[in-house]
């Protein structure tokens, strides 16, 4: 899910740079994501719900001790919400994994 959260809304970022003559315009990449009330609540809902994800990654990555939050922060401000969310899930996923095993062999 990672790879499809970086690539698939990259390919639709190349497009968006191609149609403003080779320049990522985040001005008009803005008024864009904001042009109609369809597109106001997919960028409000991705907004609100990224915020509150993010948050929790944060406080889970520091409860958990999970290596890489940084690298999943980076992805998702860098390449899309979309990769570094689903990176920090299976990078939780093997922390919790690791703490079974852990406990399972002192146990």
């Amino acid at each position: 899910m990672a790879v499809a959260g970086a690539v698939l809304p990259w390919l639709a970022n190349l497009e968006f740079i191609q149609l403003s003559n080779s320049a990522f315009d985040l001005g008009l990449f803005l008024r864009l994501a904001n042009a109609n009330p369809a597109a106001q609540s997919l960028s409000r809902d991705l907004f609100i719900g990224a915020t509150a994800i993010t948050i929790w990654m944060v406080a889970e990555a520091r409860r958990l001790q999970v290596k890489g939050i940084a690298i999943c922060l980076l992805c998702c401000v860098t390449l899309a919400f979309a990769c570094g969310a689903p990176l920090f899930l299976f990078l939780r996923e093997r922390r919790l994994q690791e703490l079974d095993h852990t406990n399972a062999a002192s146990g």
